[in-house]
């Protein structure tokens, strides 16, 4: 029976529940059977905002091992015996090696050079074993792989080499003699059969050294040396990505800014810094990734270039602005450091633009590549909270940057939020600074993205464009896809001031997460593409040219109080709380607790210790995380919440919820949250978490705080010690029903690309505004149930493309539930 959109209801998660009715969306058609849900009108004879090619691209940073043990193709872990507790606290030299007899790690003059310091001494008789990475070092029959080690033995020695695993040999052994001082021995061996849990073995006759012991599939992307991870590089150039923005991240915003050398004590927690990761791979500094293990820069700014030529992209790369970030928010005032580090970067300009001749661009040619890598785009530091102290480092480099090179497009950004009076002051500074770029962060819920498709439809089309460098809604599910698919119409739309926007992040090793969620997810033996990574692919695949204007009907305004229970939480705090009071807007009281009997009333949500000590309760473990208990009903509005709250220990400050429905559904009022630097209104849907406000702020430690919350239908006024904090109206849509036409200049295809987030199928009709159409459309969908996440086993989340034979100047289609659906249609 032909539906009609007299009754259709839609949610994502748990977001409200709206209902869309025929004449909120379209005139009352004139038979029943011709109902449809939604209208989309196009104008092709208006012009809207160009697209530039590099429009969209990936965010590569070496977290969740996506470089060692990722998409760098060395099969070998801690392959020249560097691993440090500087790296991680677990860490020893032998990290992920297994000594048969006598060997230790020396650190003395004896070293294969000075960057690399230190180096195996494998006793007479004895062997190293090395599990590589996940179950162990991936081979697979019939392929070839090369070995090579740095060894020296004075009185000669005879290495012995092998694949093998537990079932046996993999490959016939290989040997090498070694006498003398340092050198490089190789071999190729030829797997017989495919394991996942190889391991590398190299026994030694006499007493001799090693250092860089090496193992690479022959077969890299490309079939490059010192190569790539195939599978995982042939998954990025599938996405055509417009430009590689690169190494990071926090990895450039983090730890000292000094080089690595004697004068600095060999440094191993440092920012990253380009001329560490260049030139032969055994004379590569080593260092302290932020995310919590080793980085070897085997993968280092060449391979970077390289990659990125390879696959067509623009390289954009990232550069310390010596103001620390991600936590760590210290700005260094040594003027000679900051001299260095400009000339560094003016450095690294010529060693991908210079002549061959030049100084830097030697370097570059004697690695391999004479002919420049046309660098355009340079980044000056990443998520800075200190937005002064950036925005003055940050003209430094600029002008010295325009001063030599001023065809250079300079990046700035705006810190780490999406709002607030980081975010605010940020901008200030970048728009009185007449900055090319600013380059936004943000990670938020789904209902966020659903909500704010319109963000930059008001941005001033004078002022700096904006390079969104990083973004993801919260989860690998189909519904997080969804939600970044409806706000990347928006994007489009905007394309005019958005110039450029990378997911990210980009590369997960499922046995190595440090964050969720990520684009393309792997193992030793396998990858897959997440479904958000399908919705990037589908996007960058068929971007076009130019906007071509169009509207859509749409939902109504959110409607209905905010509702929900109270809550208590902290984030690797401890905290004491006491006389929580929830009173009526009449005045009449709903809910008290003074902890002077037991914590009865209270469920626990999340993990924590809690306990009542000397008339409060008490969160006592600062390792955990959402310690979250609710009291009250959930049917509450109208309410003002009273509590008192005292920090006790650890990083953060208090998180009191109101709002709350259930555990992944509430707001909190976090103070002194991202390690005590600021404050925000945050609001969790269905597990995903969005920001609403933010202000700059810390607690203090044993001070105790009135905290005053007043919940008004959808507006929310907070107080702090009697004072007015902010307020906020949550009054925004979660449309989920968005649009977005392009033409692509080359064939002239409309390409008609839709968003339906919506439980539903959404019957539509297109007016095409008397444009010339054939009457065929290639059609690709992306459909799924909400909660879908793509695996190595399973990918619910896949394209299907089909043919539509119905296009006319008007035309109806139906969008599946939960879809995005992109329709190409030639142009007569």
């Amino acid at each position: 029976m032909p539906r009609t959109a007299a009754r259709t209801r839609w949610r994502l998660g748990l977001t409200t529940t709206a209902l869309l009715t025929a004449a909120a969306l379209a005139p009352a058609p004139a038979h029943a059977e011709d109902a449809t849900d939604y209208a989309i009108t196009v104008d092709p004879s208006a012009q809207g905002a160009k697209i530039d090619d590099t429009m969209y691209g990936v965010f590569f940073e070496d977290i969740n091992r996506a470089a060692d043990g990722g998409l760098y193709a060395e099969l070998v872990q801690n392959r020249s015996f560097e691993y440090s507790t500087a790296d991680n606290g677990s860490y020893t030299p032998l990290t992920s090696w297994s000594v048969g007899g006598t060997a230790e790690v020396v650190n003395d003059s004896g070293r294969l050079n000075e960057r690399n310091r230190a180096y195996l001494s494998l006793s007479a008789g004895s062997s190293v074993t090395n599990s590589g990475y996940n179950t162990g070092i991936r081979v697979e029959q019939g392929k070839r792989y090369d070995f090579s080690v740095w060894a020296r033995a004075a009185s000669g020695s005879t290495l012995t080499v092998s694949l093998k695993d537990a079932a046996g040999g993999l490959a016939t052994a290989r040997k090498a003699a070694v006498k003398g001082g340092w050198a490089k021995y190789k071999a190729t061996f030829t797997a017989t059969r495919t394991s996942n849990r190889g391991r590398l073995a190299v026994a030694s006759t006499d007493a001799a050294a090693l250092d860089e012991v090496s193992l690479f599939p022959r077969e890299t992307y490309k079939n490059q040396p010192n190569g790539l991870r195939k599978d995982l590089a042939e998954k990025i150039a599938a996405l055509k990505p417009g430009f590689v923005r690169f190494p990071g991240g926090c990895l450039v915003n983090t730890g000292s800014m000094e080089d690595y050398s004697e004068a600095s004590n060999w440094q191993r927690k440092r920012s990253y810094q380009w001329k560490d990761t260049i030139g032969p791979v055994e004379q590569r500094a080593t260092n302290a990734n932020f995310w919590g293990y080793n980085q070897s820069y085997g993968l280092g700014y060449y391979e970077y270039f390289r990659f990125s030529e390879d696959i067509g992209a623009m390289p954009l790369p990232v550069v310390p602005a010596l103001v620390t970030g991600c936590g760590q928010n210290k700005a260094t005032d040594d003027e000679a450091l900051l001299q260095r580090h400009i000339q560094d970067t003016l450095d690294l300009i010529e060693f991908a633009n210079g002549p061959a001749k030049s100084t830097w661009g030697k370097v570059r040619a004697r690695m391999g590549h004479p002919k420049p890598f046309r660098l355009t785009h340079i980044g000056v530091g990443n998520e800075e909270n200190l937005p002064k102290e950036f925005f003055a480092r940050f003209e430094r480099f600029r002008a010295a940057i325009k001063a030599k090179y001023p065809d250079i497009t300079v990046i700035s950004n705006s810190g780490p939020d999406d709002a607030g009076s980081t975010f605010d002051t940020a901008w200030q500074l970048n728009r009185e600074g007449k900055v090319d770029m600013v380059d936004e962060h943000y990670y938020n819920s789904p209902n966020w993205f659903l909500q704010n498709n319109d963000r930059y439809d008001s941005y001033d089309r004078k002022g700096p464009k904006v390079f969104l460098g990083e973004y993801a809604s919260q989860g690998n599910a189909w519904k997080n896809g969804l939600a970044e698919a409806a706000f990347m119409t928006g994007l489009e739309r905007n394309a005019d001031v958005v110039k450029l926007a990378s997911y990210a992040p980009l590369l997960a090793n499922e046995d190595y997460v440090q964050w969720r969620p990520d684009m393309i997810w792997f193992n030793n033996r396998a990858s897959w593409n997440s479904a958000n990574y399908e919705v990037q692919k589908l996007f960058m695949n068929n971007v076009g040219d130019r906007v071509v204007p169009s509207r859509a009907t749409g939902t109504p305004n959110v409607s209905g109080p905010i509702i929900g229970a109270v809550g208590l939480s902290t984030w690797a705090t401890s905290a004491a709380y006491d006389d929580v009071k929830v009173t009526s807007a009449d005045g009449s009281a709903l809910f008290g607790d003074d902890f002077s009997g037991d914590a009865s009333q209270w469920k626990p949500a999340g993990t924590g210790s809690w306990s009542i000590q000397d008339g409060a309760y008490v969160q006592t473990d600062t390792a955990a995380e959402n310690t979250m208990v609710t009291a009250g009903d959930p049917a509450w509005k109208d309410y003002d919440l009273h509590v008192k709250a005292t920090k006790k220990s650890g990083k953060e400050g208090f998180l009191v919820a109101f709002g709350v429905k259930d555990t992944g559904t509430y707001y909190w009022w976090n103070l002194g949250g991202w390690n005590n630097t600021q404050s925000a209104i945050e609001q969790a849907v269905d597990g995903g978490k969005g920001t609403l406000m933010t202000k700059a702020g810390s607690i203090e430690t044993g001070r105790a705080y009135d905290i005053d919350i007043k919940v008004r239908g959808r507006q929310v006024t907070l107080f702090l010690d009697g004072k007015e904090w902010g307020s906020f109206k949550d009054d925004k849509p979660a449309e989920p029903f968005r649009q977005i036409v392009t033409q692509d200049a080359g064939t002239g295809d409309l390409i008609v690309k839709v968003v339906n987030a919506q439980p539903a199928e959404a019957r539509t009709a297109v007016d095409l505004g008397g444009a010339k159409v054939a009457s065929t459309a290639r059609v690709t969908t992306l459909a799924a149930d909400e909660d879908a996440v793509n695996t190595e086993t399973d990918t619910p989340v896949t394209p299907v493309t089909s043919t539509f034979r119905g296009v006319a100047k008007e035309f109806t289609y139906t969008f599946p539930a939960h879809s995005v659906t992109f329709l190409r249609i030639k142009q007569s």
